[in-house]
């Protein structure tokens, strides 16, 4: 069993700074589940183009107001406490704050913690990371 508690995971490694967000991993790839888990915030009045290109990713908003954008589409979808969005197709998207947003991130396959957004917002595919 992993347990793991938000506020002592926030005081290492495992919360990882950007201009704008941080994510606090509480799973990793090491953690054999097959899935990373994240709660990531948002800074309120910020803007991010993200395309993980290699990666599914689903995030439920647990608290904060923003949008998020379709980019291949123009679509605009109002985040709130509640809603969730799947990027089942790898979709490139734009995320905007309103306020500061806390979103619940589930990543397949999952990330090792030691990844970076590259100039498209996305992530090396897992076998570059390895």
């Amino acid at each position: 069993m992993i347990v793991r508690d938000l506020d002592s995971a926030r005081m290492t490694d495992r919360l990882v700074h950007s201009n704008g967000w941080d994510s606090t991993r509480l799973l990793l790839a090491g953690d054999e589940m097959g899935f990373s888990f994240h709660i990531t915030r948002i800074h309120a009045g910020t803007s991010h183009v993200f395309n993980y290109k290699h990666h599914f990713e689903s995030v439920y908003c647990v608290s904060g107001e923003g949008s998020i954008e379709e980019l291949d589409t123009g679509v605009v979808h109002q985040i709130r406490p509640g809603v969730m969005y799947a990027l089942n197709l790898n979709d490139k998207h734009r995320l905007t704050a309103k306020s500061e947003m806390v979103m619940a991130c589930c990543f397949n396959p999952p990330v090792t913690g030691q990844e970076v957004h590259r100039e498209d917002g996305s992530y090396a595919p897992v076998s570059e990371d390895a």
